[in-house]
């Protein structure tokens, strides 16, 4: 991105002023070094959320920030119902409640080292994965209706998991609001046999190691020790969420052209809030969000099998689940007023603050884990919330490495099978569907994450808790 366009506010915070159709600043969290790699739609992009109705103080791009659909990812847009606001689908992405779950196994890298192969393939014969991959789990249309309005609170009910598990996921496991009536009955066929499955693209399962620690106060409260292993959970709302984001892009047009609001671009296709079409897509969006928490429960679920049968005795208690592709509604002071928001985060997760009453009691003072992905050949994190985010991101961080070369560009310079021995070199044993899926997520295929971290915690967005490094990744 051309820097010349933009005011540099602060190091690590830069402007895109209001012009044209804008309605408030762009704002990008970087530094000089990311906000360059940075493709220019991204200024687009920012630039066009901007001028949206009812969009409160400005639109933000994360540290990891790249082109997507309508919205960059990274993107993060918060409006106001009361003022016109409008949602957008492209705003949430078409994988709604993509997340992370970290689940914290108490276990020094020792004790998994022996049994390391063994792990790898039991792990990878009892998470299904890759296109189209279905699961043990088989819904009929009453128990989908059931789980969409229940999320992980009902996977816990159905016996995948453990009650404790809800006080650790965003909204203790189920969104409000959910509306399955909604949903197409397309996007709840999709689903019905897709539970429990970790899909393919960008997904993944990994066991990884602790390797560093940067604040013993933060880590103490999370239960992070170095030398220790946990295990990552990195898939969303599959198929549901998709044909739901397909489906009402299609109707927000519509709703958009009814309401006036001329579109600088399709994708960005959109409705007011507080319209029919808007209504039902948060009714919708939010079951797709509780579809989401509810097949990362029963995966956990599974992941704990696979560790009984490889590790005896051994006990996976969560650390946090977290999603990064939703709309939430939200009170936030803005100019020293509280409002109630709807805050779109398009690759960007959420980083409660210490205090936040949404917080388990177990984590309130030390504020919300916030869990960054990496690639399968670098590094993760587990950075916390910070005081004084809401008024910086409407409490937003980054939420991984962000790409930095499509799909298509990365198969032409890497090859599956190169680079799953190349890892294996490494102590990195991967486990896949595809050759093509592994080439088309190599590690260079994506931004530097320990940069995108960086710039996260020097921009005050989020703080540094601990670096994870990957010894097994299931990939689809």
């Amino acid at each position: 991105m051309d820097t010349s366009r933009l005011v540099r506010m602060a190091e690590y915070e830069w402007w895109i002023e209001p012009k044209g159709a804008m309605r408030v600043p762009g704002i990008l969290y970087a530094d000089e070094t990311l906000v360059r790699e940075m493709d220019e739609k991204v200024y687009d992009q920012v630039a066009n959320v901007a001028g949206l109705p009812g969009i409160v103080k400005a639109a933000m791009a994360m540290p990891d920030a790249h082109w997507g659909y309508g919205f960059p990812i990274g993107g993060v847009g918060a409006f106001d119902a009361q003022e016109g606001g409008v949602v957008s689908a492209g705003g949430v992405g078409f994988d709604i409640s993509c997340g992370v779950r970290t689940l914290l196994t108490g276990l020094p890298r020792s004790a998994i080292e022996a049994h390391k192969e063994k792990l790898a393939e039991t792990l990878f014969h009892k998470i299904p994965a890759g296109v189209g991959s279905t699961g043990r789990v088989k819904l009929n249309t009453r128990q989908l209706d059931a789980m969409l309005n229940g999320g992980a609170q009902w996977a816990v009910a159905e016996g995948y998991g453990v009650p404790e598990d809800v006080e650790r996921i965003e909204s203790r496991g189920r969104v409000e609001g959910a509306d399955p009536s909604m949903v197409s009955p397309q996007a709840k066929q999709r689903q019905e046999e897709e539970m429990g499955t970790l899909g393919s693209g960008n997904h993944y399962l990994e066991v990884q190691e602790i390797r560093e620690l940067y604040d013993e106060r933060l880590a103490a409260a999370f239960g992070l020790r170095k030398g220790e292993i946990v295990v990552s959970i990195h898939c969303g709302s599959r198929g549901l969420g998709h044909q739901v984001a397909t489906d009402y892009s299609k109707k927000m047009l519509a709703a958009a052209a009814a309401s006036g609001i001329r579109l600088p671009d399709r994708e960005l296709a959109c409705a007011p809030i507080e319209s029919a079409t808007g209504q039902a897509y948060l009714g919708a969006m939010r079951a797709a969000i509780n579809c989401a928490l509810a097949n990362r429960q029963i995966l956990a679920h599974l992941v704990r099998e696979a560790f009984a049968a490889v590790i005896p005795n051994s006990r996976l208690s969560l650390l946090y689940d977290v999603s990064h592709n939703t709309c939430r509604l939200e009170e936030h002071v803005v100019d020293g007023r509280k409002r109630t928001l709807h805050v779109h985060r398009k690759g960007a997760t959420s980083a409660l603050a210490p205090g936040h009453p949404d917080l388990a009691a177990a984590l309130r003072d030390a504020g919300q884990p916030v869990l960054i992905g990496g690639t399968m050949g670098t590094a993760s994190y587990i950075l916390a919330g910070l005081a004084g985010n809401s008024e910086l991101s409407f409490s937003s961080a980054c939420h991984g490495a962000g790409r930095q070369m499509s799909r298509t560009q990365a198969t032409k310079q890497w090859q599956g099978r190169k680079l799953i021995d190349e890892l294996a070199d490494r102590g990195i044993l991967i486990r896949c569907k595809s050759y093509r899926g592994v080439a088309e997520e190599a590690p260079g295929a994506y931004k530097d994450v320990s940069a995108v971290v960086e710039a996260t915690a020097a921009a005050g967005l989020a703080a540094k808790v601990a670096r994870l490094a990957p010894l097994i990744c299931v990939k689809g």
